[in-house]
Parts: C-alpha cells; structure tokens; sequence
C-alpha cells in the first residue's frame, strides 16, 4: 500500500514538473516613459569650432529619444551573432566604461579578434572609427562587426528576419521611424544614436573646470600639470576636453605582433604602426592598453611615452627629440612621483554616470 502511494505521488510530482517548465528567454524591460537621450546640453568647455568640426552626428540620422531607445535594445540583443551568443554589448560593457577588459574578443565562435576592442565615448565627435580609421562614419561602423566572420557572424538579411520574427521590435520601428518596416539602413541609423548618446561630460575633471579644480588631491593637480604643461605633449596628441584625436599616429611601438596598423588598410608605407588615438575619458577602467592590450596598466602606458618609444621612418613629430617626423625617440625623464601623479590625473577622467545610468544598461533580463 506504502509502496503503490509514493508511485502515485512521484508521479503527480512529474507531472507537475512538465506543467511549471519555465520560459528562461530574455523579456525585454522598458520604462514607460522613455528615458532622455537627445535633451542634453553640450557644456560651454566642449563648444568650440574645432569640436563642431568633429560632430559626426548627420542631418539625417538625428539622435531621438525613440531612435536611442531602439538602438540600445538592439545593442544588447544576442540575436546579432549567428549562435545567439553575442551582443555588441558582449564587448563593450557598461560597468567598464563600455570595453571588454581583454587583450583580445572572443568571436561567435570562440575565436579572437585581431585587435582590442576600443571603449565607447563620446563618438558624437569622433568621424573616422576602429584602430585603422577604415570606417569613415559610425553608421557604417556599427554593422561591420555584426558581419565579421570572427565577430558575429551574421547575414545583415538573417539579422532582419531575426529582428522581424520578434514581437518587439515592430512597436520599437515604428516608434523610432513611423513605421514598422526594419531594414539595414534603419538598424544602422538606431544602433548610431545609442552609441552617440554616451556622452560623457560629469567627471571630477568636468567639475574641476568650474571650480578651479578645488575638488582636487595635490597630486591629481599635480597630473594635470605635467599632462598639460607642454613637456611631456601628453595633450598634443590628446587633445581637446575630449582627450582624444580623430587621427592615427605611429607612437613608436615596438613591432611585436605584426600588426601594422593603418598600412594594412591603405597600403601605404607612411601609414605602418599608425594607429587611432582613442580618448583617455574612463581609461582608468579601460585596461589593457593599445591595440594589441599588450599594457596592463596605466602606469606601464606612461613609462612607454617615459623611456619606450622606438624609432621609426614615420615616428609622430611629437614623441621625437627635434619635433620632427621619424626624428629621434623622445624620453621625458619622470621621477616615479611624476608618473603616479599622471596616472592619479587621468582616474578624474573616470565618468561614473555613463558607467552607471540605466539608460545605457541592458534592457533584455532573464
């Protein structure tokens, strides 16, 4: 009698079991009322003519709040990689200052990438894009590593059928576009104004410029100095309050990986070792350093410009003795203070609201 109720018993309970199986898919999360990307204010220490001159936002793809919403949605969305195992979020991660805090990516597949995945920031003012600068806008960017073989692996056509079988995403178009119809162009257009909202503008650096950088340690100030005082020429090549250039320079390297940087892409010998100048905003949470993550810290990144640039045909002007393009290799001399206080300068740089904010986070929750 025992015997025959606990098999009645196991056998309610297996059924129970089929009957609660639990949906483990992502449910897309928004707010009701959609978060604010495009009603910022640009503060007065960003508007120049040479920051107007690197706005990349084009007259026809306008940051919307609707626009925003759809891009960081698909930003997050694994349906992006061939196997469903990736997003552009997978390397570029919020807390990290929207880095992936590896030397190299790991594709689709397991494999990896060729180069470090670059941090995003501020790409409102930022034209030409990746370590080469072979993408000339950021529309065309965003889709480049979707259809990289190692990246994601995906047919921009697949990634369509994919987006138009989810029962989101029509809402989601129409709301961005006045219409439900998803194509390339529009998917393009929505993941561009996300990555144009992360904008960064609330550092200790930010606030210090109102306030005579009362806010900050004696040795902080005393970074700021030696980036700024011309001697080391640390602003010289990142440059503006963006702390960033749009162009490649050969930085004196050593070779060591055979990677040869813009050559690669233009075939021209005074391009070998060029690469992007990304921007020192949220480096302190961006290691490791350089193209190649070959850096991991940022003290080890100093003492390259300190005593370890090479010599080369094409060395930029200004890590060279006589300013002079393929002079000498420059050496700054810094006292391991100087170098600490460089280091301690560029943590102000760290802006804890982009990292932070659930505007940027991902909306797909398990």
């Amino acid at each position: 009698m025992r015997r025959s109720y606990f098999l009645i018993v196991a056998i309610l309970f297996a059924g129970c079991v089929h009957e609660l199986e639990v949906d483990l898919s992502p449910k897309l999360i928004l707010p009701e009322t959609t978060y604010d990307y495009d009603g910022y204010e640009v503060p007065e220490h960003f508007i120049s003519a040479f920051m107007d001159l690197l706005d990349s936002e084009p007259g026809s793809n306008l940051l919307t709040d609707h626009g925003a919403t759809l891009g960081r949605v698909i930003f997050y969305d694994v349906n992006l990689s061939k196997n469903f195992t990736l997003s552009c979020a997978s390397c570029h991660q919020q807390n990290i200052g929207f880095s992936d805090g590896q030397k190299f990516s790991e594709g689709f597949e397991g494999q990896l990438t060729g180069r470090n995945s670059m941090h995003l920031v501020n790409h409102r003012w930022n034209r030409r894009l990746f370590w080469d600068l072979h993408a000339q806008n950021l529309e065309t960017q965003v889709l480049m590593p979707i259809q990289d073989h190692v990246e994601m692996g995906m047919e921009l056509g697949d990634l369509i059928e994919r987006l138009e079988s989810n029962e989101e995403y029509p809402r989601l178009f129409t709301n961005a576009f006045g219409d439900a119809e998803i194509n390339e162009t529009r998917i393009s257009r929505a993941l561009a104004q996300f990555v144009r909202s992360m904008v960064s503008f609330s550092t200790r650096y930010d606030e210090g410029l109102y306030n005579d950088f009362a806010n900050f340690t004696e040795q902080e100030l005393q970074g700021k100095d030696l980036f700024f005082n011309g001697i080391t020429r640390c602003n010289q090549c990142h440059s503006s309050h963006n702390f960033h250039s749009t162009n490649a320079f050969n930085n004196g390297l050593p070779a060591i990986d055979g990677d040869q940087g813009q050559f690669e892409f233009t075939g021209d010998e005074d391009d070998i070792m060029q690469f992007k100048t990304p921007s020192l905003r949220n480096s302190a949470l961006t290691a490791p350093y350089m193209h190649d993550g070959r850096f991991e810290t940022l003290l080890e990144v100093v003492e390259h410009y300190n005593s370890g640039v090479q010599p080369y045909p094409n060395l930029d002007e200004r890590v060279t003795e006589e300013v002079m393009y393929g002079g000498t290799p420059y050496t700054l001399d810094l006292s391991q203070e100087e170098k600490a206080a460089i280091v301690a300068f560029l943590h102000t740089l760290t802006d804890e609201e982009l990292i932070s904010h659930a505007k940027w986070s991902n909306p797909w929750v398990r």
